[in-house]
């Protein structure tokens, strides 16, 4: 398959960066290595569609100055481009995710292994990370989880090694989906069942945590699933999202007799973790 490599410079980097790739990833976009000045950015080529791009509210905003340039690259051993960019991540001294070609660290309470393919969730982005920190946090012993949005199943697997002993790994797209599978076998994991698809997956199933690390409109159509599919005194754990819009998703949570017992922040991204009562 051939692809499209997006290089795009964003000034001031530190927030608007952030920002591009986020958007970037709801049209299509699959991968992203970060550089000094910006972010290389990559797509299936028949997928892109430079208009709608360019339509990107970061793309726009008078508080960025967005440059681009495109190039066509022809299809090659994408494992291998990954394997030059990807980086072990250690979070609190306690959860490392590294990939196969990475050496186990012994010291680590929970080590999960990640073939970094072009799926999101190896726990670079600080969403997964903040995902990592409050899992790390949650009693979640012969309880039933489902990760929603799962992308590579960092969570569902750390969710596992915790204790867990029923969980859904859910993920509308085939890249994901895939690489989920390949995951929880790397992992020798015995309690999880991956699903591919949207909300239509969680019908007529009750957990008792409820982990959703997706995108803000996403977690706005589909949060009334996941309050039906909660147990009462069970816990929802959202990211995905900037902190400017923390507010729009209390507000929504509100609705569902969810109770919010912490936020927390990474750079311009939130978690928020909530109980129903």
């Amino acid at each position: 398959m051939d692809y499209i490599e997006l290089k795009v410079e964003v000034n001031p980097t530190d927030l608007g960066r952030d920002i591009v790739i986020a958007e970037l990833a709801e049209i299509g976009f699959e991968s992203f290595v970060e550089f000094e000045n910006g972010v290389d950015a990559y797509i299936q080529a028949p997928l892109f569609n430079e208009n709608e791009m360019k339509n990107l509210f970061s793309f726009n905003h008078n508080e960025f100055k967005v440059t681009y340039t495109v190039k066509k690259i022809e299809d090659q051993n994408w494992n291998e481009v990954w394997e030059q960019n990807f980086e072990p991540i250690n979070v609190d001294d306690v959860c490392y995710v590294r990939a196969s070609f990475h050496e186990k660290k012994t010291a680590f309470a929970y080590d999960i292994v990640i073939e970094p393919k072009m799926s999101f969730g190896t726990g670079h982005h600080e969403t997964t990370h903040l995902m990592i920190q409050e899992l790390l946090k949650l009693d979640v012993k012969n309880k039933s989880v489902l990760d929603m949005g799962c992308g590579t199943g960092v969570l569902a697997i750390l969710a596992e090694q915790l204790g867990a002993n029923n969980i859904l790994a859910v993920d509308i797209d085939e890249w994901a989906y895939q690489n989920t599978l390949e995951n929880v076998i790397r992992n020798n994991c015995k309690t999880i069942h991956t699903e591919k698809g949207g909300a239509e997956c969680i019908q007529n199933h009750i957990f008792d945590v409820i982990i959703a690390n997706i995108n803000r409109n996403i977690l706005l159509q589909d949060m009334k699933n996941y309050a039906n599919s909660l147990k009462t005194e069970g816990h929802l754990l959202l990211s995905g999202f900037f902190s400017s819009d923390m507010d729009v998703l209390l507000e929504e949570t509100s609705k569902y007799d969810l109770k919010l017992i912490n936020a927390n922040h990474k750079n311009d991204w939130t978690l928020l973790h909530l109980i129903k009562k």
